[in-house]
C-alpha cells in the first residue's frame, strides 16, 4: 500500500479523520459558478505546484508500475490476444494500493481526498489503454457503491473491489439512449416471491465489461419514468456479453455489449431509492468529467515531453527542427494548453475538497457530502471536460505534425496517443452536451437556487466602464492581466443577459448561442484559473524560480492574448444571432469596449517558452519529474 498518513485534525463537531493528501488552503467561495461574479484570491487557490510529498510519491509509484507493466507490452494489450493480461495486471496495480484511492478505510481503500485522486488520474495517464481500464475501476465502477451503498452493500462488495479481485463495469448506455440516457429501455420486474429483480434489456460501450465481476446497471423497474440503479454480479446468470468492439483507440481496454435476460437481481441490490438510478448516473458521470481532464493534462504533458525531445534530436537543413520558429510556436502552445488545462483542474478539485470538509464539519455524512460537494461545481467540471479534452486533441494532433511521417508510424508511439485521446470529447457526455451543461447549470444556479446573482453586476456595468475609462495605473505586477479576465467577465453577463431577456424561454432551443457562452465562460474559468496560479507563484518565496515564474507569466500572457480573440469572436457570433439594429450596434460597441488590444509580442513570448522547453529537453512547468516514457 501506499503510504499517505496525515495527522487528524479537529473538526466543529468531534473529532473527524481529515482524508489523506490534503493541502490546507483557506478558501470560502464554495458556490459552483460564482466564479464569474466574486473575487477570488490567489492565496485561496490550490495550485499544482503545492502537491507534497506524500502526493508526488503516489505519482512516482504510478510511474514506476506505468514503466514495468504497461510501457513494455503495449502492443500485446491493444491486440487483445490475451483476454487475462489486462485484468491480471489490474489485480497486480489492486495489490499496490492503485484501485482503492477513493474507497473508505473502513472496507480496505486509502480514502484519499478528491484532488489527489486527480492527481492519481494525470499520473496513469501515459498508460494508454490501462488509463481507460483502472480509471473505469476506481472512478464509475465503484464510486455509486461508494457514494450510494448501504452499509450491507458497502462491506460486501467494496473490500475485494478495493483490491481488483473483483472487476467493475458501469452499465448506462443503450442503443438508442445515449446522451438521452433516461430514455432507456432496459427493464427490472419484481418476481412474484418479491425477492428478486428480473433484469432485461441491452447495455454498449460497456468499458471492462469482457471481465468485469460487478456492473452498476441502470433499468426502469415496471413503468416507472425514472431509472433505478442495481449492483449486478455475473455470477447471477442471465448474463451475455458481446464480442469485443474494435475501435478506433484505447485498444487495450475491453468496450462490450451486455444482455440481460432474466437475470435475477435480489431484491437487496437496489443502489440507492427507486427512481433515483438517474441522479446517481447524472452525479457519477460528473465525477467523471473532471477525472477526464486530470487524465487529459496527463497526456498534455506526455506529448508535449516526447515533441520536445523529437524536435531537440531530429535535424534538417543542417540544425534541429526546434530551432525553426514554426516548430516553436507548435511547441508553445501545446505548453499553454496543457499548463492553463492542469491550472483550472486541481482549482476545482480543491474546490470540491474544501466543500466536503464544510459540509462534513456540519453534521452531513461522508458519503452525501461527498456528492453534494461534487454538485455544488458541476459547472465547473463540465467547463474542464469540455476544455481539457479539447486540449489533448489538439496537443496529440500537434505531436503528430512535429514528428512527421515518424508520427505516423507506430513506432514512436505519439499514433497511439492521437487515436487514444480523441474517445475524451466523447465519454462522460459529449462536449456538445457539456457545454449545454456548464451554461444550463449555471442559470439554474442563479435563477432557480438564487446562489449565484447574475443581475447585479449588469446592474453595475456603467458604472464598471466608467472606472475602466480612468487612466490605467496599478502597482499590481498582473494589474493588466487581471482587468483583462474581469472584462471578459462582463461580457458573458452582458451578452447572456441580453439574449435571456429577450428570447426568454426559447433560448433554451438557440444551442448555438447556448455554445456560444459556453465558449466565453470556458475561456473566462481558465483564464482566471491560470492568472491566479501565476500571481500566487509569485507570493511563495522564489519557490518556483524568477525564470520558471517569468516564463510562465508569458503563457499567461500568450493565453490571454488569444482568449480575447476567442471572447470577441463567440460574442459576435452570439450577438448577431439575436440582435438587431440599434441593439445591435450598442452591444458590438461594448463587446469592443471590453476587448481592448493587449498589446504583446505573441511571436516573441511563444519562443521564449519554446527555448526554455528545448534547454530543459522536457515538459518543465510540471510540479512533479516527468518520467522518460519509451514508447
Amino acid at each position: 500500500m501506499i503510504d499517505t498518513t496525515t495527522k487528524p485534525t479537529e473538526a466543529t463537531k468531534g473529532k473527524q479523520k481529515k482524508r489523506k493528501g490534503k493541502n490546507k488552503i483557506k478558501n470560502k467561495n464554495l458556490v459552483g459558478g460564482s466564479f464569474l461574479v466574486k473575487e477570488t484570491k490567489a492565496k485561496n487557490v490550490f495550485i499544482p505546484e503545492e502537491w507534497n510529498e506524500e502526493q508526488k510519491m503516489i505519482v512516482a509509484t504510478v510511474h514506476d508500475f506505468l514503466m514495468q507493466e504497461i510501457i513494455p507490452h503495449l502492443e500485446e494489450l491493444d491486440s487483445q490476444k490475451d483476454p487475462t493480461q489486462m485484468p491480471a495486471i489490474l489485480e497486480r496495480a489492486g495489490q499496490l494500493g492503485l484501485t482503492s484511492l477513493s474507497i473508505e478505510e473502513a472496507y480496505g481503500g486509502m480514502d484519499l481526498d478528491f484532488n489527489t485522486g486527480l492527481l492519481f488520474g494525470e499520473a496513469v495517464a501515459p498508460g494508454f489503454s490501462f488509463a481507460t481500464v483502472i480509471g473505469a475501476q476506481t472512478s464509475i465502477g465503484s464510486l455509486p457503491i461508494v457514494y450510494y451503498g448501504t452499509a450491507e452493500q458497502k462491506a460486501k462488495y467494496l473490500p475485494k473491489i478495493a483490491t481488483s479481485e473483483w472487476k467493475t463495469a458501469y452499465c448506462l448506455t443503450e442503443p438508442d439512449a445515449g446522451s438521452d440516457a433516461n430514455s432507456g429501455k432496459t427493464k427490472a420486474v419484481l418476481n412474484e416471491a418479491g425477492t428478486h429483480y428480473l433484469l432485461n434489456g441491452q447495455k454498449m460501450w460497456i468499458t471492462n465489461g469482457g471481465f468485469a465481476d460487478v456492473f452498476i446497471v441502470f433499468a426502469k423497474i415496471d413503468n416507472d419514468k425514472k431509472l433505478s440503479a442495481f449492483i449486478v454480479e455475473k455470477s447471477f446468470g442471465g448474463i451475455e456479453l458481446g464480442v469485443e468492439e474494435k475501435k478506433m483507440g484505447i485498444k487495450g481496454s475491453s468496450t462490450v455489449q451486455v444482455f440481460f435476460s432474466d437475470c435475477p437481481v435480489p431484491k437487496e441490490n437496489l443502489l440507492g431509492k427507486r427512481g433515483k438510478g438517474f441522479k446517481i448516473a447524472l452525479n457519477i458521470l460528473n465525477t467523471g468529467r473532471i477525472k477526464l481532464a486530470a487524465g487529459s493534462v496527463g497526456g498534455g504533458k506526455m506529448a508535449t515531453l516526447k515533441s520536445v525531445q523529437y524536435a531537440n534530436e531530429r535535424k534538417q537543413f543542417g540544425k534541429s527542427i526546434g530551432e525553426f520558429g514554426a516548430i516553436k510556436y507548435k511547441l508553445a502552445e501545446m505548453a499553454i494548453r496543457t499548463f492553463a488545462a492542469e491550472s483550472g483542474t486541481y482549482r476545482i478539485g480543491y474546490n470540491i475538497d474544501h466543500k466536503y470538509d464544510a459540509l462534513h464539519a456540519k453534521g452531513m455524512t461522508s458519503s452525501m457530502a461527498k456528492l453534494e460537494a461534487l454538485r455544488e461545481f458541476a459547472v465547473e467540471c463540465s467547463i474542464m471536460k469540455v476544455y481539457a479534452s479539447e486540449m489533448i486533441n489538439f496537443v496529440a494532433d500537434e505531436a503528430i505534425q512535429i514528428h512527421g511521417g515518424m508520427g505516423y508510424a507506430q513506432e514512436t508511439g505519439v499514433e497511439r496517443g492521437y487515436r487514444d485521446a480523441r474517445i475524451t470529447r466523447i465519454y462522460e457526455g459529449t462536449n456538445e452536451i457539456n457545454r449545454m451543461l456548464s451554461v444550463g447549470e449555471l442559470m439554474k444556479r442563479a435563477f432557480q437556487e438564487k446562489k449565484v446573482d447574475l443581475v447585479q453586476p449588469l446592474k453595475n456595468l456603467p458604472k464598471y466602464l466608467a472606472k475602466q475609462a480612468l487612466p490605467f495605473k496599478s502597482k499590481d505586477n498582473y494589474a493588466e492581466e487581471t482587468r483583462i479576465v474581469e472584462n471578459l467577465k462582463r461580457i458573458f453577463l452582458l451578452i447572456s443577459g441580453r439574449a435571456g431577456q429577450k428570447l426568454k424561454l426559447k433560448l433554451v432551443d438557440e444551442q448555438e448561442i447556448i455554445i456560444n457562452f459556453a465558449d466565453i465562460l470556458a475561456e473566462v474559468f481558465v483564464a482566471e484559473s491560470t492568472l491566479l496560479r501565476i500571481k500566487k507563484l509569485s507570493q511563495m518565496d522564489d519557490k518556483d524560480g524568477q525564470l520558471m515564474l517569468a516564463t510562465k507569466h508569458k503563457m499567461l500572457q500568450v493565453l490571454l492574448f488569444d482568449a480575447i480573440d476567442k471572447v470577441r469572436k463567440s460574442g459576435r457570433d452570439a450577438i448577431f444571432s439575436f440582435a438587431s439594429g440599434a441593439e445591435q450596434k450598442v452591444l458590438l460597441g461594448l463587446l469592443n469596449r471590453l476587448t481592448p488590444s493587449y498589446n504583446i509580442n505573441p511571436k516573441k513570448l511563444r519562443r521564449e517558452i519554446a527555448d526554455v522547453l528545448l534547454a530543459k529537453n522536457t515538459y518543465c512547468f510540471s510540479s512533479y519529474p516527468m518520467p522518460d516514457v519509451v514508447m
